[in-house]
């Protein structure tokens, strides 16, 4: 039985509330169970320097969590001087997940930043961020459209992404803290709502897996995937 008392392939509840942020071109708040996480996306006529005359837009990502986010306070990473490790590679899996979903040649010569904070820990704010940076610059792409900014749509479909990982010995989706903190393999599926991977990160934290453990986790995940898709399009 998982801590939850979630079955082993159910998902927490996901709810995505679109427009919270009054200035942002696109704005969301997602929640997965008690992971809660703003995204915004900020449009900018400029690109990167070594984009310029290119033709080519850029779609990056900011990740970060409140003190409080956790159980215990952690100290601002700008009253540190410095990013953490895992928050630069956080965020820069954010930015290649969303990339991989856009055309960048129809987006024409500007930059998107999707800004994920992190309100509420409980595993799997990667994921969420994700999941909930997707719906941010969907609307901000629209407002993009209705501008006449661009003509065609870049966006090449839904991008999503969920855990999955071995607990007490079994293949579960969607791990919360509980879970995460002391599973024998822990994982992430990025995918676009076609079936196609963008990336899985995967590592046997206490124990290893086999093909079929993997294969039975790509099951799970394709079953997120197709709920989590769900809930972005209810919530545009």
């Amino acid at each position: 039985m998982r801590p939850s008392g979630r079955h082993l392939d159910e998902m927490r509840a996901v709810s995505i509330e679109t427009g919270v942020m009054r200035h942002a071109e696109g704005s969301c708040l997602i929640k997965v169970g008690n992971t809660h996480v703003l995204c915004t996306a900020s449009v900018e006529e400029r690109t990167p320097p070594f984009l310029k005359n290119t033709g080519l837009g850029w779609v990056t990502a900011e990740y970060g969590m409140l003190p409080r986010a956790t159980n215990t306070r952690n100290r601002r990473e700008a009253a540190q001087g410095k990013q953490g490790g895992r928050t630069v590679e956080i965020q820069r899996l954010i930015g290649r997940s969303l990339r991989a979903g856009i055309d960048r040649s129809a987006l024409g010569e500007r930059q998107i930043t999707v800004d994920c904070d992190v309100i509420q820990a409980d595993g799997g704010t990667r994921c969420a961020s994700i999941t909930g940076g997707w719906v941010a610059l969907r609307l901000a792409i629209n407002t993009l459209m209705k501008t006449g900014a661009i003509k065609s749509d870049p966006m090449m479909g839904h991008v999503a992404a969920v855990s999955c990982g071995i607990y007490a010995g079994q293949p579960v989706l969607d791990l919360d803290y509980d879970e995460d903190s002391v599973a024998g393999v822990d994982g992430n599926f990025v995918m676009l709502d076609d079936g196609r991977l963008i990336e899985v990160q995967m590592s046997g934290e206490t124990t290893v897996f086999g093909r079929s453990e993997l294969g039975t986790m790509l099951d799970l995940a394709e079953k997120g995937m197709a709920g989590l898709v769900a809930a972005q399009k209810a919530a545009l």
